[in-house]
């Protein structure tokens, strides 16, 4: 008897019991024309819907996207958003770089705050462009200029004190272009070259535009060019050589040195001579002797 149960309870399963159905494509996502209340009332699914034969080839980039597929899943207890990206580092603008293009180096800075000054119009002989700096003028790496004109110190006194504390010690070469455009200079001449000497600016003064860009084409011109190329340049021949020796004597010019050369042959003679044989000489009077 118990070998009969023991075959028994080995039999085979019947067919169809215990095996797992599949769903087909069908019937997990329905039928297209299904009523849209139970479509309603169907939780979301996890797969877009398949697309239509019709529009497969034209929208299924735009219809079925993922973010579209997936967009319910931010609204779920299950999402959390993504940590905001790190910042990035940023770097303090230097003082002289220009707003959009780098400048090049043979022209000259000028600041926003000086358009519609006219003074740019007699900048002509060297090349010059806009920038984000804090003087007015950037001439060289290590040299700028702030303008002013009397007339505008007038009715504005401080702008020249504070606008000279905004370059602090970026600058070797620190010029105070002032315009002579008014008839009594006297006093406000006088509290514009106080500041500048207190401040160690060089303070140049120009009686018109030209003027005054001219000043701004030749510092930018002599940039890189040593200091020689601004010297006097003296002869080597006797005759440049005296006249240099002689015309650094008070009232006496060029052609008293070629009178006194003429007359007396060479230096030594000359400062030898008497007072009676100097006063003889053609234009030399008891001034000049």
């Amino acid at each position: 008897m118990e070998g009969q149960r023991e075959q028994q309870g080995r039999r085979q399963p019947e067919p169809g019991k215990n095996i797992i159905k599949i769903p087909s494509y069908q019937e997990v996502f329905g039928n297209a024309a299904s009523s849209s209340s139970a479509a309603a009332a169907a939780p979301p699914s996890y797969n877009p819907p398949p697309p239509s034969a019709s529009s497969a080839a034209s929208s299924s980039s735009s219809s079925s996207s993922f973010s579209q597929a997936f967009s319910f899943l931010k609204s779920s207890e299950f999402y959390t958003p993504p940590p905001p990206p790190p910042p990035q580092p940023t770097t303090p603008r230097p003082p002289q770089a220009s707003s959009s293009a780098p400048a090049p180096k043979n022209s000259i800075l000028v600041s926003h705050r000086q358009k519609g000054n006219p003074l740019l119009k007699h900048i002509r002989n060297a090349r010059w462009t806009f920038a984000d700096i804090v003087p007015d003028y950037v001439l060289g790496q290590s040299s700028c200029a702030l303008y002013i004109s009397l007339r505008y110190h007038l009715l504005h006194p401080d702008y020249l004190y504070y606008r000279i504390r905004e370059l602090q010690k970026n600058f070797k070469l620190r010029v105070i272009l002032c315009h002579i455009d008014v008839e009594d200079v006297v006093k406000p001449l006088h509290e514009i070259t106080r500041t500048s000497l207190l401040h160690d600016c060089t303070l140049l003064c120009g009686w018109s535009l030209e003027e005054c860009g001219r000043y701004l084409e030749t510092i930018k011109v002599y940039e890189n060019k040593p200091a020689d190329s601004i010297r006097e340049h003296m002869d080597n021949d006797y005759l440049s050589r005296l006249t240099h020796a002689l015309t650094s004597i008070r009232h006496v010019n060029k052609t008293d040195v070629i009178t006194l050369g003429s007359s007396f042959g060479s230096l030594s003679q000359t400062m030898n001579a008497s007072m009676e044989e100097l006063a003889r000489c053609p234009g030399i009077g008891k001034t000049t002797s």
